[in-house]
């Protein structure tokens, strides 16, 4: 089963995904490289993604992730809404979530201290009013950002390792 680590800008996917794919011996993809150009733009600029714009993109992520069948695969995605979740789902198959959560403040002071990222501290706001999180009958993981970098991958491994 393929791992996919979402949640808002800020949150860590790239740092959390990475060291997890590490850890297990597995592929890690960082979603954000797959975006085209023309969404790379609007970001940079400021201007929020709309679901025209994420549903090709998304379908890509999903598409990339079956490419991967039969090895482990930790994929970095916001998948903010449970239709870009399912849009994933539908073209990568059986995958696990894990939710990385947080505040606004602290996702603020990542965000302003990242440099060189296309991705605006202008536009968090809009990704928390988009956000919609795992829901119960979702295959996946909610962990809160403040725990240490080990400890967040802990938790996702013992979740994710362990599931059939």
């Amino acid at each position: 089963m393929s791992l996919v680590v979402m949640g808002v800008s800020g949150s860590g996917k790239s740092t959390v995904g990475a060291e997890v794919a590490e850890r297990a011996g597995a592929t890690f993809i960082d979603a954000d490289d797959l975006h085209p150009a023309s969404n790379v733009a609007k970001m940079h600029a400021g201007i929020p993604l709309t679901d025209e714009d994420r549903m090709p993109w998304l379908r890509i992520v999903g598409e990339t992730i079956a490419q991967h069948s039969g090895e482990r695969v930790v994929m970095a995605c916001s998948a903010l809404k449970r239709v870009y979740r399912d849009v994933i789902r539908e073209h990568a198959g059986h995958v696990l979530f894990a939710e990385l959560e947080g505040t606004r403040e602290l996702l603020a002071e990542r965000m302003g201290a990242r440099q060189d990222h296309f991705m605006p501290l202008t536009l968090l706001d809009s990704q928390l009013a988009t956000l919609e999180p795992l829901q119960p009958d979702e295959e996946g993981v909610t962990v809160d950002i403040a725990l240490s970098p080990d400890e967040i991958s802990d938790r996702i491994l013992s979740r994710w390792l362990a599931t059939p």
